[in-house]
């Protein structure tokens, strides 16, 4: 384990669009990186810009005093963590594991305790920014755990994020923040498509749709980063419409766990659902207007005619 005086190894399980985008960051930032990822094209990716790929993450864990999870949900954490070829046993102890994947708070809760068993740190610390700012270190980080997690993670956390906001030292607070975030989030995109599909019933061209919202009280920052993968036809997922399946009905599981109602947000996980069932869950999550297609026929630009209607 580093003492706080050293450079920590670091290790990155989750190579997608904000575990690679990460990575690139602390390696720019002269940390060493050794990632893990199921996909050997992630792995390929890594390696050329200057870290290491390793199979499993029990082959990550003793090069490592801190690893990073930047993976999809509650199932991968778990099986990275405690499944067969895990990181938990395999950490030297001390080591610091900072969980940046966005999961109900009771569940980072009790993944804090079973790794404390294990005399590991903890940092639930989710991250949000989209994958341009991983990958210019620029990330905000709603981060909670101890003083001494906090400390183990300084480094990466100088590296990896324009702001990290310390939220105490509760374990499941930094996942309570980002909860709260990914409604806002997935609610403002499912609007976003909905204003943009009416407008196109509407008549009203598209882009200079865009350009009127974008300069009056009705934009938002979902509206004005989104609703070009629309007006271009680029559906390639930066974030996915399955992401927000999984994020909302996490928002629904939790607040009926707290018997707190959250219909806007149920609202929104329905456009989404909708769009899942439609065969659209690994497009860009911008493609739940296609629901509003399906339902009423509106042409919706295109990549061939430069967005246009």
């Amino acid at each position: 384990m580093s003492d706080g005086t050293t450079t920590p190894r670091v290790g990155v399980i989750g190579l997608g669009a904000m575990g690679l985008g990460t990575a690139t960051a602390l390696i720019e930032r002269g940390l060493a990186v050794l990632g893990c990822d199921v996909a050997e094209a992630a792995c390929l990716a890594l390696e050329r810009r200057g870290g290491r790929c390793v199979a499993s993450p029990a082959e990550l864990a003793p090069h490592c005093d801190v690893v990073l999870l930047v993976v999809v949900d509650a199932g991968q954490v778990e099986r990275v963590l405690f499944g067969e070829r895990g990181l938990a046993d395999s950490l030297a102890p001390g080591s610091l594991v900072m969980q940046c994947a966005t999961l109900a708070p009771s569940a980072a809760e009790r993944l804090g305790v079973r790794l404390a068993e294990r005399d590991l740190l903890m940092l639930d610390a989710p991250i949000s920014g989209g994958a341009a700012k991983a990958r210019a270190g620029e990330l905000s980080v709603m981060a909670s755990g101890s003083e001494a997690a906090f400390a183990a993670a300084e480094p990466v956390l100088a590296a990896m994020a324009a702001t990290v906001y310390r939220l105490g030292s509760t374990v499941g607070v930094g996942s309570s923040m980002k909860l709260v975030n990914q409604l806002l989030a997935g609610v403002h995109i499912a609007a976003a498509a909905e204003a943009v599909a009416l407008g196109i019933r509407m008549g009203l061209e598209p882009r200079t749709l865009y350009e009127v919202i974008t300069h009056s009280a009705g934009n938002s920052w979902m509206f004005e980063n989104r609703v070009p993968h629309i007006l271009d036809g680029d559906y390639t997922p930066l974030s996915a419409v399955d992401i927000f399946v999984k994020d909302l009905n996490i928002v629904h599981e939790t607040g009926r766990e707290l018997a707190m109602p959250t219909p806007v947000a149920a609202s929104a996980l329905q456009q989404f659902t909708a769009a899942r069932g439609a065969g659209f869950g690994r497009e860009d999550d911008a493609a739940v207007i296609k629901v509003y297609q399906r339902l009423t026929g509106i042409a919706l630009p295109d990549a061939a005619n430069d967005g246009g209607e």
